[in-house]
């Protein structure tokens, strides 16, 4: 029965498999602290979406404050 070591073609072809699925799907590594999935995140366009407001109605709060004083100036004016 022969090893492994005793064919060189089979040997070399696991080793060419290993280190070419490796390289073709890339590894993750952490930097900083973030895991990074592959080398083409250096490329990829990264979209910033800026805070909002906390509350989500100030417009409409605005409005009913705003209606709210025109009510009540036309109730003095009469």
């Amino acid at each position: 029965m022969k090893t492994i070591e005793g064919r060189p073609g089979i040997l070399l072809t696991l080793v060419a498999a290993i280190a070419s699925s490796a390289l073709l799907t890339g590894c993750q590594t952490t930097i900083g602290g973030q895991t990074l999935p592959s080398p083409d995140y250096l490329t990829d366009d990264v979209q910033y979406f800026p805070a909002g407001p906390e509350f989500k109605l100030t417009k409409q709060v605005e409005a009913s404050r705003k209606k709210a004083a025109e009510k009540e100036k036309m109730q003095q004016g009469f």
